[in-house]
């Protein structure tokens, strides 16, 4: 059985807790390999390697940070390939998604190689008499990243890129389910120049995860998982004194005017719910359907399931895999099969007909007359499930996408230049598509939702990521003649 440790001081370390997690093959249903659940004495061991190796980091020059992010920009592109074959062999999605996932991901080391610029600071001469201001950002320290299952590969480079470049020592701790992502970018890492210590993988549980909230030298955690965690995160992180951005979960609404292309609307509707198995942050899982086009955006929307070809992530003309573990599978199901009692119409049942063998698959799932109230609207699903609900208007789509509790993504589908243009000044939610279905920002902003879905003030990469790894420090300097020093007990004046 293939066992997977930790990455401790640029090198493969061992589990010594006693502990182990399985990680599954979701497309077979069987255990692929065992790993290791770190202790809190080994977090603790982690984070002192990483508090040794940041002093020598933070002192090194920034077109040298640069330059181990622009040799591992060129190392991640070249092994692309067996990135996303990881992904997919743990996770389940199909390799031209995991692929999508890397390049993504790929982006933001790729605005973390511009590091020099983006840390520049301002300068004020003579703000006073022969007296200079300037302000400067400088690392936090040790810092954290605490990574979902569902993006191995893009939610930690959104955070070590950015972390590392700054000139910050990093301990991920990515997901128990499937680990060896980050293993395989650790190894990268150090390919690309970047010394022992800088950065460590510590596999683990909730106890990895208390032990990296409670340590005094860890500065700050960035969390990516569902909202309660991101809460109870951010409660207990900043209790202890860090800076910690906690993102959360969502329920993606998709409001589709009568102007707008169906076609259009349905095939994004479609690509954005089934995409990864339903299993992103911004999928699409509520279409507000106006009722005068209702009926055909339902039944274009039918049309295309059918289409998708659910199975194995491998097989290459597969659009959809198998979900994480049968335990969330079961979850997913449950929502499926208790969607009638609740008064919702299963039009398309993906419970029925799932791919033969042992595999956590589901097939898509399409349900009408869905109402607030309805666990299948207000909960987090988080698979392949697409819910409509009929609207009578804008303002009553507006209305329910301002009232939830998350906000995270949402997209207008219309023509209307005027009503996008109102659309993206009322609505409540930190990422706005217009006619785009998933709209996640570039790189080069940054990435974030509002309400239940964030906690915290800083968004996800890009230059909010920028501050979240720094701090500010403004110098006020004179350098005058000593003879014309004096004892002067008065508020000192800007002139």
């Amino acid at each position: 059985m293939k066992r997977i440790s930790h990455w401790i001081d640029g090198k493969v370390v061992a589990g010594t807790s006693g502990r182990e997690g399985i990680v599954w093959n979701p497309a077979t249903g069987e255990q692929q390999a065992a790993v290791d659940l770190a202790s809190a004495a080994e977090v603790d061991a982690a984070v002192a390697v990483a508090a040794a190796a940041f002093p020598a980091w933070r002192a090194t020059g920034l077109s040298r940070r640069a330059e181990v992010m622009f040799r591992l920009r060129d190392l991640i592109d070249a092994n692309r390939k067996e990135i996303a074959g990881l992904v997919t062999a743990e996770h389940g999605k199909v390799l031209s998604d995991a692929l999508g996932e890397v390049a993504r991901g790929l982006e933001n080391v790729e605005f973390a190689c511009g590091v020099p610029n983006l840390l520049k600071g301002g300068f004020t001469e003579q703000a006073a008499t022969g007296v200079d201001v300037y302000s400067i950002r400088q690392p936090l320290g040790v810092v954290a990243g605490i990574t979902p299952f569902n993006f191995p590969a893009m939610v930690p480079m959104w955070m070590f890129a950015n972390a590392l470049a700054c000139g910050n020592a990093f301990i991920l701790k990515p997901s128990e389910k499937d680990p060896s992502t980050a293993l395989f970018l650790a190894e990268l890492l150090a390919q690309a120049g970047l010394p022992a210590g800088v950065f460590n993988v510590v596999n683990g549980d909730k106890e990895a995860v208390d032990a990296i909230l409670a340590h005094p030298d860890v500065a700050a955690v960035s969390f990516v998982g569902s909202t309660p965690i991101a809460r109870s995160i951010y409660e207990t992180g900043t209790r202890a004194g860090k800076r910690v951005q906690a993102l959360g979960g969502a329920k993606n609404h998709m409001l589709v005017l009568p102007d707008a292309d169906l076609d259009m609307a349905a095939d994004a509707a479609v690509s954005a719910a089934y995409g990864s198995a339903g299993e992103r942050c911004m999928a699409v899982s509520v279409v507000l359907a106006m009722d005068s086009v209702a009926d055909a955006l339902i039944e274009k929307v039918t049309e295309r399931i059918p289409a998708i070809a659910v199975g194995p992530g491998t097989e290459p003309d597969n659009e959809m895999g198998p979900l994480i573990t049968g335990e969330h599978r079961d979850k997913v199901a449950g929502y499926v099969t208790g969607a009638a009692g609740e008064g919702a119409t299963v039009v398309v049942d993906g419970t029925v007909d799932v791919p033969a063998g042992d595999g956590f698959f589901l097939n898509p799932t399409l349900l009408d007359d869905v109402k607030p109230g309805m666990a299948c609207y207000d909960d987090e699903i988080f698979g392949p499930v697409l819910a409509v609900t009929r609207i009578g208007s804008y303002d009553e789509g507006l209305q329910l996408i301002n009232d939830n509790p998350y906000g995270n993504g949402v997209a207008l589908f219309t023509r209307d230049g005027g009503v996008a243009r109102q659309f993206q000044f009322d609505v409540q939610v930190g990422m706005v598509g217009i006619n785009v279905p998933i709209p996640v920002p570039v790189s080069y902003y940054s990435f974030g939702g509002w309400k239940a879905s964030l906690f915290g003030d800083q968004h996800m990469y890009g230059p909010e990521g920028i501050n979240f790894f720094t701090r500010s420090k403004v110098v006020t300097s004179r350098w005058p003649d000593p003879a014309t020093s004096s004892v002067d007990l008065g508020f000192l004046e800007n002139r």
